[in-house]
């Protein structure tokens, strides 16, 4: 998964060195192939990347306060605990950014320390008959289960997103990918090397938090209850952050008029997109009650591969038509069309391991994306009889 996505990266790269845009994939997509494929990719984006992951991290949420309490786990105490995280959010953020911002940077400080002391004890751990080789998965299982570990390299594209407000960014969104992706490969790696070294075959069978029995068979129940108190807290923080950024970038297509105006309304007395972020915490519930952890990430993944795939082809586009910044040198994806090809063709191929019903209901997604954009588009044309 991350040689594929480090290929993914290149052709952003190259795209984001070329389109010096703030709104990332959304303007990348919209400089090569028009404003309805760039509709579609903001789209996708939001509901995939951002509404389908949020609720999808929501259900690991209550997945460990169930782990800390099993009451927590019974249906009804669920909803209520789900129901009341985003209400409380969305009303944080409608007092205002300054709240919303205070919160997410409160939990993201402490969250990254339980894995980091993780990876460090259980190196030292590890049984080496544990991480035997056992053989090469079918292609339709690697597919499979790649579709799902993608999962963990989704919101790689944010770095993309403030492009036209970043200094010489055909160097420097580059680099800032390329990091991330760097960074999210090593801590994944260890996470997975840590857990398998040392719970073996039982880490298959424990699917609510495998990393918490492993820490608590290296550091005791201490170390148990830390990793729990840290998912709790690192999956609550993804789901503050989702509902402070994720809202504003509806409000924006409001704005601009490609949703309806009033998505774009402001609160009279905090200037918050209120009517936003309410769509966004209602839909965000909605999924995060209906659905399980593994149906809600394959459907994220899936909506946005779409989006990656778009924006594999506008690499080959953009620089087929040699767009770039007057002066500036864009950054030169190695091979010409070869890499955006090889791509594209992996994200193709991680799509067919797809079921038929996720198929349906991408297939839904981009219909109600279209007849949006159409209405949209009519409700903005001119009328002739006042002309």
């Amino acid at each position: 998964c991350a040689v594929a996505m480090a290929l993914i990266v290149l052709c952003f790269a190259g795209a984001g060195s070329r389109v010096s845009l703030s709104g990332g994939t959304y303007a990348y997509a919209g400089v090569a192939f028009g404003p309805y494929i760039g509709f579609v990719v903001a789209m996708s984006l939001w509901f995939g990347s951002q509404v389908l992951a949020s609720a999808a991290v929501a259900a690991v949420f209550v997945d460990t306060l169930a782990a800390l309490n099993p009451r927590f786990g019974e249906p009804a105490v669920r909803a209520a605990i789900l129901i009341f995280v985003y209400s409380l959010l969305a009303a944080i953020n409608i007092r205002g950014v300054k709240t919303g911002s205070r919160v997410v940077q409160t939990v993201t400080a402490a969250k990254l320390t339980p894995l980091i002391l993780l990876i460090a004890v259980g190196l030292f751990a590890i049984e080496a008959q544990h991480l035997a080789w056992p053989g090469m998965p079918s292609k339709d299982e690697l597919a499979r289960t790649s579709i799902i570990l993608i999962f963990a390299f989704l919101g790689i594209e944010s770095a993309l997103t403030p492009s036209g407000e970043v200094r010489n960014p055909a160097r420097t969104v580059p680099r800032a990918i390329f990091t991330s992706l760097i960074v999210v490969t090593i801590i994944y790696m260890g996470i997975q090397i840590v857990s398998l070294g040392v719970l073996g075959p039982d880490l298959a069978t424990n699917t609510k938090a495998p990393l918490a029995e492993t820490a608590r068979r290296l550091l005791g129940s201490g170390g148990h209850l830390l990793v729990l108190v840290g998912a709790a807290v690192s999956t609550f923080g993804y789901v503050a952050g989702d509902m402070l950024a994720a809202p504003r970038g509806i409000y924006a297509l409001g704005r601009d008029r490609l949703l309806p105006s009033v998505i774009a309304s402001v609160h009279p007395t905090y200037r918050t997109p209120y009517v936003a972020i309410l769509i966004h915490a209602v839909l965000c519930l909605g999924f995060a009650l209906s659905g399980s952890f593994q149906q809600l990430v394959v459907l994220a993944v899936i909506a946005t591969l779409i989006v990656y795939l778009i924006c594999c082809l506008a690499a080959i586009q953009l620089q087929r038509r040699n767009i770039r910044d007057e002066g500036a040198v864009p950054f030169q994806v190695p091979g010409g069309p070869v890499i955006p090809i090889i791509a594209s063709a992996i994200v193709i191929w991680l799509m067919t391991a797809s079921t038929r019903q996720e198929f349906l209901a991408m297939g839904a997604m981009l219909v109600a994306e279209t007849a949006l954009f159409l209405l949209m588009r009519v409700r903005r044309a001119p009328d002739p009889t006042t002309a």
